[in-house]
């Protein structure tokens, strides 16, 4: 059964949709965002959450917490899947994050363009959610915000080897996910969900307030792939956002 939960949850996170009789979706027209709630009842909480991600973040509705995020990420073989929404690169075995006082084992993480989250309305042409599980199985994200600027060294063998179409490649090389780190993990902390069907609440968003930087190269390179797949923001309904340095 845990390997069961750990597999699902590799690929639900990014909307993985292999296989005969999956509801197709995506992000413009009929089978946009606006739409993915009408588009199946497994998709219902698309529509009707109200804890739904990401948000705008408005650091002046700020509050202070001070649990310090801690990363003990190593080094791990892992997968690089194109599951037809996003790029996706899966771990097998990358390590834990402590994260609002508990602990979490990194699953995988993958990327949107732009970036799904805001700042104070201010948008960013990428980010990565890195996507974590506990050992009672809810979800919590840490997320790394990129704007366009110097080569991450870090991401060069991953976006060099990303499908075109979907399906995978290993990973040629061991990656640690601390690599895509900025050095300060200050971050803003909220409530939220799936960003992609169905939806699901209940999982944790940790965003790093620090960007990273990628080239223009490399963005391109992911945009040719997938030239826009980003959530539009959702609405606050009353949540609390907090921070944590």
């Amino acid at each position: 059964m845990k390997k069961v939960l750990i597999a699902v949850f590799l690929t639900a996170f990014a909307g993985f949709s292999y296989g005969e009789g999956a509801v197709k979706w995506g992000y413009d027209g009929k089978i946009g965002p606006a739409n993915w709630g009408d588009l199946s009842k497994e998709f219902a909480t698309c529509k009707t959450g109200q804890v739904q991600a990401p948000i705008d973040i408005q650091t002046k509705q700020v509050s202070k917490v001070t649990a310090a995020i801690k990363t003990n990420y190593k080094a791990s073989t892992g997968e690089i899947l194109n599951n037809g929404h996003t790029i996706q690169v899966n771990l097998t075995d990358g390590g834990t994050a402590n994260l609002g006082g508990v602990d979490y084992k990194i699953l995988q993480f993958h990327g949107h363009t732009p970036a799904e989250e805001k700042i104070d309305g201010k948008s960013f042409p990428f980010n990565f959610h890195l996507v974590h599980q506990s050992a009672d199985g809810k979800l919590a994200v840490i997320g790394v915000l990129f704007n366009e600027g110097k080569e991450n060294v870090a991401l060069k063998d991953i976006f060099a080897n990303m499908p075109a179409k979907e399906g995978k490649a290993p990973l040629k090389t061991p990656f640690n996910a601390s690599t895509l780190l900025p050095s300060s993990l200050a971050y803003y902390n909220y409530a939220g969900s799936l960003t992609t069907p169905g939806c699901g609440e209940g999982v944790q968003f940790f965003i790093l307030k620090t960007p990273v930087e990628l080239s223009s190269a490399q963005l391109a390179a992911f945009k040719k792939i997938f030239p826009m797949n980003a959530r539009p923001v959702m609405p606050l309904n009353g949540r609390k956002i907090t921070e944590g340095s």
